[in-house]
């Protein structure tokens, strides 16, 4: 693979993206943010570790009006948290049940509460309260005056639109994902378990430079697939089936996703046609994503070749979304989502359709948009399905 990018971030990126934080925190008249799931406090703090995986203490970070985030965050992360751009890091010696970080916060929203400032948190769609129920509960009642604000669309406006330095690591991620895909058939023949297949592309992709494949889906049947969530099975590749892999491989904390369809040995019409039909609407996504655009218009765009197929006309949910720290994340590709796309968007097009008899065959490609035309992160895939002998 290519020179990776820096791992992690200047100073000077947490700083512009807290300024932009706040200069839309003004024009909201929110006097703070608290926030506390990983993609926010990672996006604001630089604080990247796996000890997430561990639902057993709360993170929490503060974002003021002006200035610098604080952190309010368990002893074990305080040395990791102080290698970074913060000056504040207030722990304590976490799990507490009794008081897990709620007196250090309330002493710190106090001054808030007392002048009846507002402060935002994400309550919408895509987000969730990663702390107990009844810590929120107390810390809201030893805070009276405080008004507690939403501030979804804040946040995820401000992470929709990544910058250069994102933009490189995503591209790099999606280069080594690309390389993957493209080793598969070096690997996979007819015969091959499907569990194995899973773990024989997961070695692949970290022996060509991603740090994890935590993500790693599809399936395999006859001419096509129906299911492409469960776990695979020990089922043997099978002359006919039509193999499907979705990968969502990691590089420094930021994903890829997409996926590709071989068939092994043979494909019949209705698999070739469906490709087909699948790599066109695809294109028409890519070629619909342009600054202005809505994420309605790539839906519909791609809704329209689909309906070449199925007659659904497309319409099962969304055709694809944002990318970037997270595997999904907002905007969504649906006929109910009127984001408009911005230059520096990262975005996953996903079209599907239903063909057959109950199967089904899914395609996925990531995008950035620019000035002009998009501009794919991923090799796109070939125009006619492969077959894998």
């Amino acid at each position: 693979m290519a020179d990776s990018p820096m791992r992690g971030f200047a100073a000077a990126e947490f700083q512009a993206r807290t300024a932009r934080a706040q200069d839309r925190m003004a024009a909201q008249g929110l006097d703070g943010l608290l926030l506390m799931t990983e993609p926010e406090l990672r996006y604001f703090s630089g604080f990247h570790t796996l000890f997430w995986q561990s639902p057993t203490r709360p993170w929490f970070l503060f974002v003021p009006a002006s200035g610098k985030p604080i952190a309010v965050i368990p002893e074990i992360g305080a040395e990791l948290m102080r290698r970074g751009w913060l000056d504040d890091v207030r722990t304590w010696p976490a799990p507490q049940p009794q008081d897990d970080g709620i007196s250090l916060l309330t002493e710190l929203l106090s001054p808030l509460a007392a002048r009846g400032a507002r402060l935002g948190v994400m309550k919408g769609h895509e987000t969730l309260l990663r702390m107990p129920l009844g810590d929120w509960e107390r810390l809201i009642s030893a805070l009276p005056g405080l008004e507690i604000a939403d501030a979804t669309g804040l946040v995820q406006g401000l992470r929709m639109v990544k910058t250069p330095a994102e933009i490189e690591k995503l591209a790099h991620i999606c280069a080594i994902g690309s390389a993957t895909f493209e080793a598969v058939p070096q690997f996979v023949s007819e015969g091959m378990p499907l569990d194995a297949v899973f773990r024989e592309f997961r070695r692949a992709a970290i022996g060509l430079g991603a740090d994890d494949a935590p993500y790693v889906v599809g399936a395999a049947d006859q001419g096509g697939y129906a299911d492409v969530i469960s776990p695979p099975s020990q089922r043997p590749l099978r002359a006919g089936d039509v193999l499907m892999l979705d990968t969502g491989c990691t590089w420094d904390g930021y994903f890829c996703d997409f996926d590709r369809n071989w068939a092994i040995g043979r494909a019949d019409d209705a698999a070739r046609r469906a490709y087909d039909v699948l790599w066109r609407a695809t294109q028409a996504g890519i070629d619909a994503a342009r600054p202005g655009a809505t994420c309605r218009d790539l839906f519909a765009a791609m809704s329209a070749v689909i309906a070449e197929l199925d007659d659904s006309g497309g319409d099962i949910g969304r055709l694809g979304h944002g990318l970037g720290m997270q595997l999904t994340e907002q905007p969504s590709h649906a006929a109910f989502d009127t984001t408009v796309l911005q230059e520096n968007m990262v975005l996953t097009i996903e079209p599907s359709l239903s063909y057959g008899n109950g199967l089904m065959m899914v395609h996925e490609e990531n995008i950035v948009v620019t000035e002009g035309p998009a501009r794919l992160l991923t090799n796109r895939a070939a125009p006619e399905l492969v077959i894998l002998q």
